[in-house]
This record gives structure tokens, C-alpha cells and sequence, in this order.
């Protein structure tokens, strides 16, 4: 099953639109800019930067008008991704170090605190072997997110890109 997502040049979902049914590297290689889109089926996870890098929002189905002041991007969104849905268990190993090394703690639920829950310091390398999962930079699922598809990732630090802590992990389960 695929997702579908409509990019709108103009906010209000005005101007010249873009459908995307899957993912997207360069959203304004088919439009000068996107200010509003609509998400009418599936999962997304959206970018401010070409390539899947910058800041991260996951979209969900429904309406996003003025998504600067609903989704917190300062300029515009430039890339997407869809989200499969994923049926079966959710399975990921967090290690304390990179490259798999020091503490290791394996989830298969949603953890509003690393720290609390497993006593770990930090959280810089995982194995994601099951479902697709959103890390954060603060407790409680707050603050900026990154985007994991089952694979590993030996240096967290490296792939965010500017140094970002982790500190909870939530399963995406609504695709």
C-alpha cells in the first residue's frame, strides 16, 4: 500500500500542486516552493532540506494549511518520505556508544525516557530490525525528531547532522 500527499505552491492549498505517492528527494524540482499540503492517505515524514536532511515532521492524514505555524518549519518543505505501514513487531537495540559499543537496551515499545527507564547516559548508535520509529531530542516525544527505517545506524551524531541527543524513541504505528 502506497500513501498520498499533495504539496500546494501557495498556503491555503493554493498555486500549483505536486501529488507524491512515494518518496521525494526535491519537492521544488516540481514546484517553485510549498507553503500547505494535504495528506490523503498514509504516513509522511517531511524535511526543511532537499536529500531527507534538515529539520523533521511526521504528517499523518488530514490538512496542513499554514503548516509553519502547525508543524514549526521555518522556511519550506523540500523533501518527503513515506512511512510504510507495519504490521507485526516493533524490535530495536539502543546502544550507549557508537558503532553498537557500551550499554546495550533492546525496545520493542515506545520509551518517553532513556535516561529514566534505562539509566543510560546517552544514546549514540542503534539497530532498528523491526518497524519504523522517531527519535527525539527530548523526553516525552518533545522536541526535534529523527526518522529510523529498519537498518543500523552506527553513529547517531553523524546522521542527524548537527549533534543531536537523544533522549525518547516512539514506533510509528499509524501508517
Amino acid at each position: 500500500m502506497s500513501g498520498k500527499i499533495i504539496f500546494f505552491e501557495e498556503r491555503n492549498f493554493q498555486g500549483r500542486s505536486y501529488e507524491c505517492v512515494s518518496d521525494c528527494s526535491e519537492i521544488t524540482s516540481h514546484l517553485s516552493r510549498c507553503s500547505s499540503c494535504r495528506v490523503e492517505s498514509g504516513t509522511f515524514v517531511v524535511y526543511d532540506q532537499p536529500n531527507y536532511t534538515g529539520q523533521q515532521s511526521l504528517l499523518t492524514r488530514g490538512e496542513y494549511p499554514e503548516y509553519q505555524n502547525t508543524i514549526g518549519f521555518r522556511g519550506c518543505i523540500k523533501s518527503c518520505r513515506f512511512v510504510p505501514a507495519h504490521r507485526g513487531p516493533f524490535r530495536m537495540r539502543i546502544y550507549e556508544k557508537s558503532n553498537f559499543e557500551g550499554r546495550m537496551q533492546e525496545l520493542t515499545e515506545d520509551c518517553d525516557s532513556i535516561q529514566d527507564s534505562y539509566n543510560m547516559s546517552d544514546l549514540q548508535s542503534c539497530d532498528v530490525m523491526n518497524g519504523h520509529w522517531l527519535m527525539f531530542e527530548q523526553p516525552n516525544y518533545k522536541g526535534r525528531m529523527f526518522y529510523l527505517r529498519p537498518g543500523e545506524y552506527r553513529n547517531l551524531r553523524d546522521v542527524s547532522g548537527d549533534n543531536l541527543r537523544f533522549r525518547s524513541v516512539r514506533r510509528i504505528t499509524d501508517s
